[in-house]
């Protein structure tokens, strides 16, 4: 017996032991504690990595930052360097060991602090972070984990590109420190630094550099790439391009603000980017937003500034709604005014058979732009130099639209010319809309049944809606949404047992069968669909990554047709008896491993006692 004994303790030991071998490993390993006696230095070398790509002298897939001094970079692009760049820091967050117990295991770390003064107010709100997004939250110091920060800021950069960027290099320019500006060989750097998270952006770039690299966090000091030590010495290598600048025209679906339903199938403020999904019928916003360029004297004032806008044939515009507003500041929250259709600063052409939209400033609204002097009163700066100009719109897709990774692509040229200039100049930029669908095959176990008596319904489960369409040609076509299930589509399949949904954006939805044919038993669960996109090549336009669809049904891949724009499946009906439940293999694996270990252990303590009674 005690043999026995021995056994089970043995068994259970073990099985304790693979539970708890990542805490132990976690709580033994040896982290890196942080010097807070050590101050911390940063260098940053600016190429143009443009041009160095374009040369075939640089691969950014093939450079991992490490934050160290890197010589082979420099040999690499020395020829690159560019002079004459003013970067600005500013130290946003403090750093700080974290040691605590998670999940019954020891978690070993690094927290950002941020407190509510004004510069970490002002960093937040850009990039959109909130006291929800706290990994702790520690006498009024909301503490951050540098995944978070990165992300966040990353997401922020990615849907709304320019008013983000804009608006972190403000904060950072009025608190922050400018550094001296990139020498011959493109290196700057600064010196007995406190340790801290930094915020740094560009705030300074020569005649040949008319866009700044995005805003980017350096931690001081950073974790080497091992984990094994700290550096106190960071070198950065951002990215910089040269040439004219950009103009950006973003897209986003009417009822998100962040890419997903706030709650209300309305009221958004947020969420634009150069790509979307939508679905036929939906509304999507447009802005397009622009620097004015510094206007100095009549001789750099502008004589020309005009907009062509070209929607995909499967996009239409929404007449009059066209609204333009200008900021003094670059972060677009610093109004000046706003101008509607009515003002008379601007025109509006629409041509439907070329489907373009042509937005002219008029003389009068060139010369608010060049000469209100209630904006700049310092003699120098005039008019509307150096503000932004956002405008905004909207269109509806159509049935027109394409489908799959045959996006919808629309396009914008600005033209704008200068009174001493005898030429024009031009800009580009474009965004992308992409939309879906489903094929619903209808079929009985038993080869019988009527299709014709079978009803669905589709409900939007990432939005909280339900699907409304429009039947046209034995297709479907997503026209709208609605709040309540009486109010949703009822889908009927074709005689051939066939019902195509087209016009869906990428989502989770949920197809319920509400009535089959007489003697076949109704489907118990609704069928899961869930279309989902990834980046996927690029728009040689814009440079903007483009989209690729992949689907699931009930959890398990499906290819999907037709240039993966629809989602084909199955729904079958048994007479009698209602289909079995998938999905739970996990679950029953578990619960059989359980079984076993019982019956195993009662097994042992039987003949346990039956060895004692036979003594």
């Amino acid at each position: 017996m005690k043999k026995i004994h021995r056994v089970l303790a043995l068994l259970l030991a073990a099985l304790m032991a693979i539970g708890l071998m990542t805490t132990a490993f976690a709580a033994t390993d040896s982290a890196p504690i942080i010097d807070p006696g050590k101050k911390a230095s940063l260098s940053i070398y600016k190429y143009d990595i443009t041009k160095a790509s374009n040369d075939g002298a640089w691969d950014a897939e093939s450079y991992v930052s490490t934050g160290l001094h890197d010589d082979a970079v420099i040999d690499k692009l020395s020829k690159y360097a560019i002079q004459g760049v003013e970067f600005t820091y500013l130290r946003v967050a403090d750093i700080a060991m974290n040691n605590e117990l998670l999940d019954g295991q020891r978690q070993v770390g690094v927290l950002y602090g941020f407190d509510n003064s004004d510069r970490s107010s002002a960093v937040l709100s850009a990039i959109g972070l909130t006291n929800a997004d706290a990994h702790k939250t520690d006498n009024g110091i909301d503490y951050f984990t540098s995944d978070v920060l990165n992300n966040k800021l990353s997401t922020a950069l990615t849907a709304n590109a320019t008013t983000v960027k804009n608006a972190l290099e403000v904060s950072v320019k009025n608190g922050g420190v400018a550094m001296t500006e990139t020498d011959a060989t493109g290196h700057t750097s600064a010196s007995n630094m406190e340790q801290g998270l930094y915020l740094v952006v560009e705030t300074r770039v020569p005649e040949n550099v008319t866009s700044t690299c995005n805003p980017f966090f350096v931690s001081l000091p950073m974790t080497t790439i091992d984990g094994a030590a700290w550096n106190y010495d960071v070198t950065v290598y951002p990215k910089n391009q040269t040439g004219n600048p950009t103009l950006e025209k973003t897209v986003r679906e009417a009822k998100n603000s962040t890419g997903k339903n706030n709650g209300s199938l309305t009221d958004i403020t947020d969420g634009y980017a150069h790509t979307a999904t939508a679905s036929v019928g939906d509304t999507v916003d447009y802005q397009i937003i622009s620097t004015l360029p510094t206007i100095t004297s009549k001789a750099s004032s502008l004589s020309e500034y005009t907009y062509v806008d070209t929607m995909s044939k499967g996009i239409r515009y929404n007449k009059n709604d066209v609204v333009i507003e200008f900021f003094k500041d670059a972060g677009c929250t610093d109004k000046i005014t706003t101008w509607d259709e009515n003002s008379g600063n601007f025109t509006v052409a629409y041509d439907d058979t070329a489907n373009t939209m042509t937005i002219r400033m008029t003389d009068t609204g060139l010369s608010e732009i060049n000469e209100a002097a209630t904006v700049y009163t310092n003699g120098v700066k005039r008019g509307y130099s150096d503000c932004t100009m956002r405008i905004s719109y909207a269109a509806t897709l159509t049935a027109d639209a394409k489908m799959g990774d045959t996006d919808n692509p629309n396009e914008v040229v600005l033209t704008w010319r200068r009174t001493n200039n005898t030429y024009f100049d031009t800009l580009k930029d474009c965004c992308h809309v992409y939309t879906y669908g489903i094929d619903v095959l209808k079929q009985f176990s038993d080869n019988g049944g009527n299709v014709r008596n079978v009803k669905f319904r589709l409900h939007n489960d990432t939005d909280d809606c339900y699907i409304i369409a429009e039947q046209k040609d034995g297709v479907y076509y997503a026209k709208g949404f609605a709040a309540k299930k009486a109010d949703a589509t009822t889908f009927v399949p074709n005689s051939g047992g066939h019902i195509v949904v087209k016009g869906l954006e990428d989502d989770a939805y949920s197809l319920t069968e509400i009535a089959t044919d007489k003697g076949y038993v109704l489907l118990k669960d609704a069928v899961k669909i869930v279309i989902k996109t990834s980046e996927n090549g690029q728009c040689e336009k814009c440079g903007v990554k483009l989209l690729t669809a992949s689907a699931t049904v009930n959890g398990k891949d499906v290819t999907m047709t037709d240039g993966n724009a629809i989602v084909p499946l199955t729904v079958v009906n048994n007479p009698g008896f209602d289909l079995p439940k998938t999905g739970g293999y996990g679950t029953w694996m578990f619960t059989i491993g359980g079984v076993v270990l019982l019956g195993a252990a009662a097994f042992i303590v039987i003949r346990s006692r039956k060895h004692k009674n036979e003594q």
